[in-house]
């Protein structure tokens, strides 16, 4: 398998970047890297990926990325790390790569959850600038909601962030202490609404449509409640307002899923899963 260790003649007329590595390229890892590429702004060159079991990443090398095994081969070749490796992984991966971070080039950027930035730059032991990010799988369509934070007044970590998740949906600078919420809003909130749109579409079955059909209009129907939230800037009642009656068919579709628990059953989901979050990092192996 070949590395790539400089832009090809191919890419002189895209502006120089650095290059970056995903250390760890499971579900979240691979959907980054096809985001970054189909932005625009990244070649698949310029991405290199790591996993233990490289097979699982021949398709992407075949795609052009730089596919290792080696996790300080892979941070030697970049100068932005991303770190995507599951909570109990994290301590040894980072204590692993360390000696390879030179803080005049590097910057770590954390998908991991839970893991404070102050717990991560204990285990690297040197002055590297970290932010953390928490974005969801739809990085790949480039339409993620992904919160980022740094320690205030580490401009280069942040900056460094914006770069690389600004290319594949929407970010948001947040306190740090928000991050465990961010996950289960935005991380876990992405499973949330994939199961509410499967839910309408099982409705949809029942009264009548093909699964296929079904599915598509449940689907297209969330793309659009979702539009008018976000371009519109109104509040959901005041959407929700504009599609009910008096004595109308959406009101009573309304009422009958909040006396079945339908809001307080999603709040109760967002807040289980920020507690379960906020466990599954454990500082000390």
């Amino acid at each position: 398998m070949a590395n790539h260790d400089s832009a090809s003649d191919s890419q002189t007329t895209r502006p120089a970047i650095p290059r970056l590595a995903i250390l760890g390229t499971g579900n979240i890892g691979r959907a980054l890297a096809c985001g970054l590429v189909a932005s625009g702004r990244y070649a698949a060159s310029d991405v290199i990926l790591t996993r233990r079991n490289v097979d699982r990443l021949a398709d992407l090398a075949d795609q052009g990325f730089t596919v290792l095994d080696d996790n300080r081969q892979a941070t030697r070749q970049a100068s932005t790390v991303v770190v995507a490796v599951e909570p109990l992984q994290l301590n040894g991966v980072l204590r692993e790569i360390r000696e390879d971070l030179d803080p005049e080039v590097h910057v770590v950027l954390s998908v991991v959850s839970g893991a404070s930035i102050a717990a991560m730059q204990a285990q690297i032991d040197k002055a590297i600038p970290v932010a953390r990010a928490m974005p969801n799988t739809a990085v790949a369509l480039r339409q993620s909601m992904t919160c980022l934070a740094a320690r205030p007044g580490d401009d280069r970590a942040l900056g460094r962030a914006r770069e690389v998740f600004d290319q594949v949906g929407m970010t948001v600078a947040i306190d740090e202490e928000k991050m465990v919420p961010a996950t289960a809003l935005c991380a876990c909130g992405l499973a949330f609404f994939l199961r509410s749109v499967r839910a309408a579409s099982q409705g949809g079955i029942e009264i009548g449509f093909h699964p296929e059909d079904a599915l598509t209009m449940a689907a297209q129907t969330a793309l659009g409640a979702a539009a008018l939230v976000l371009d519109r800037g109104r509040h959901p009642e005041r959407e929700i307002d504009a599609v009910t009656t008096p004595r109308g068919c959406t009101i009573a579709g309304l009422n009958e899923m909040e006396h079945q628990g339908f809001s307080s059953a999603m709040i109760k989901g967002i807040v289980t899963s920020a507690i379960k979050a906020d466990s599954l990092y454990t500082r000390d192996d």
